[in-house]
């Protein structure tokens, strides 16, 4: 018993570390420190990606777990990126700009929400119905980190902003199908790995190449599950072999 409770404690010392960096995120953004801000939400990411990790070796996957998991979300994919995109962005239109930037938030809290009433098995995950948040917030914070300048985004994306915030909302709550970021479909411990492994190449090219194109791989993963849904509505034909094809390469 107190080896399990000893394993539960370190995978979720990791998810915690996920939570911390979400609110040592805020702190920078309160202290304008945007660009900081956007990294400390991208290394909130890699925790949240390692935990799921730590909980498979050490075998202590739990209901506990998977609500941490989600409360941790709130704050460094919701909240975290909610409050950077409003001070760099959106504060200049005032209750429309608190509006705006609070769908980061709200939305990303009702996919959490319907993500934990439909778990069923917490060791084996299917594909995502809606855009995970941590790459809705990984998405917003690249675009802080790359092109916010002198006071400002830069054109075109000081346009494209908002239709970016309301698109990556709304796409949260849909119920287009997303399996490659940020968790993967888990069926392996590699795809974990892997994942871990990605997410560090992307902060690490974020720092050294200030992140442009980062963003656009990332913006890019977004739209293919968009792309993909509108192609599966064109040729629901195809969508079933698709699937098919997938259940036997897995088995």
């Amino acid at each position: 018993m107190r080896q399990s409770l000893s394993k539960s404690f370190i995978a979720n010392t990791v998810t915690s570390l996920n939570v911390f960096c979400g609110f040592i995120s805020i702190i920078q953004t309160s202290e304008g420190n945007y660009q900081l801000a956007a990294i400390f939400i991208i290394i909130a990411a890699i925790f949240d990606a390692f935990d799921g990790i730590v909980a498979r070796l050490l075998g202590t996957s739990s209901r506990f777990g998977v609500e941490l998991d989600s409360l941790s979300d709130v704050v460094s994919f919701g909240a975290a990126p909610a409050f950077l995109i409003y001070k760099a962005y959106a504060s200049q239109f005032g209750i429309f700009g608190i509006l705006l930037s609070s769908l980061l938030l709200v939305f990303g809290a009702l996919r959490l929400a319907r993500f934990n009433i439909s778990v069923g098995n917490l060791n084996t995950k299917s594909d995502f119905t809606g855009l995970p948040i941590p790459a809705s917030a990984i998405t917003i914070s690249l675009m802080v980190f790359s092109f916010y300048k002198n006071g400002s985004l830069v054109y075109p994306f000081d346009y494209l902003a908002a239709p970016l915030i309301v698109g990556l909302a709304a796409l949260m709550v849909s119920k287009i199908r997303y399996n490659a970021l940020p968790k993967m479909k888990d069926k392996s411990l590699k795809h974990k790995l892997v994942l871990v492994a990605l997410l560090i190449l992307a902060l690490i090219l974020t720092i050294l190449t200030d992140g442009v194109i980062v963003f656009f791989l990332f913006l890019g993963m977004v739209l293919f599950g968009v792309f993909r849904a509108i192609y599966f509505l064109m040729f629901p034909e195809n969508a079933d072999k698709i699937e098919t094809e997938i259940k036997v390469s897995e088995n």
